[in-house]
């Protein structure tokens, strides 16, 4: 990633594809199945669905847990904004009209029979454990921005990754994934 220079009221987005040797089908079960991406991403620690869901579907909520070096630990609710299988998976942190982040798994299906996976997310507009760290040091608000959205481009590959070894794994073979401890992946 490159010097953007932006600042958290830019809204800055980061975008990471992935190319998937699976159909979209077997693609779109992994990278919708919120309970499994603990085992993909480096800092959510563990979700659950709320209201009674037991799955996703538009305008559902779950609760995210995570973890961060620098940040400690914090938790979040997420609400399903757009869900259309097997196609786009996206959620809104908090607020769903002034989200602290969106983020999306966009899948195109490919002429060989795999999947092109997109990750996307968004920094705000809604404020978030970011803006406390541009509230002490309002003059590094760049570097800050910049910082955190190398780390989710680094970190985006990396569940990006993972949910590429998942949808490419046999059935009845265990994936390496299994073996790892929630939230290490790559590690």
């Amino acid at each position: 990633m490159e010097w953007t220079g932006a600042r958290y009221a830019d809204i800055p987005t980061v975008e990471v594809s992935i190319g998937i040797d699976a159909p979209p089908e077997r693609v779109w079960e992994v990278a919708s199945d919120i309970e499994t991406m603990p085992r993909t991403s480096p800092e959510l620690r563990s979700v659950e669905w709320l209201d009674g869901r037991t799955g996703p579907r538009l305008g559902a909520r779950f609760v995210g847990h995570n973890r961060h070096e620098a940040f400690g630990e914090w938790s979040t609710t997420s609400h399903l904004v757009e869900y259309e299988p097997p196609r786009v998976f996206a959620w809104a942190v908090e607020d769903i009209e002034h989200p602290s982040a969106v983020w999306r798994f966009t899948l195109t299906p490919q002429e060989d029979g795999g999947t092109l996976l997109h990750q996307w997310m968004q920094m705000g507009p809604g404020r978030s454990g970011l803006s406390y760290a541009i509230d002490r040091m309002p003059e590094k608000e760049q570097s800050i921005v910049f910082v955190r959205l190398r780390e989710f481009e680094t970190n985006i590959g990396r569940t990006l990754a993972a949910i590429k070894e998942l949808a490419e794994g046999s059935p009845d073979r265990p994936s390496a994934l299994s073996e790892k401890t929630p939230g290490k992946v790559g590690e």
